[in-house]
């Protein structure tokens, strides 16, 4: 597997480091673990939406009062 050079300021590159040693893990093995978890955290969010998508009609049936918020102004006014 090809190797991949990544550059980083040293104000980047402690917190790195720090993160790191916070979890136990060398540098590398620390990095990789990023890359994996991105990958797994994508494929949640990717499934999450799907399954939302598919019982969208049946929340909207069931709360027929609630609006989503994409649909909501920017604030509230006082009554």
């Amino acid at each position: 597997m090809p190797s991949l050079n990544v550059t980083f300021t040293e104000e980047e590159m402690e917190g790195v480091r720090t993160a790191a040693a916070a979890e136990g893990k060398s540098l590398k093995q620390y990095m990789h673990d990023l890359g994996v978890r991105e990958m797994h955290r994508k494929r949640f969010v990717a499934g999450a939406s799907s399954w939302a998508e598919r019982l969208r009609a049946e929340f909207d049936e069931a709360f027929p009062d609630e609006v989503p918020p994409s649909q909501r102004g920017q604030g509230t006014t006082a009554a």
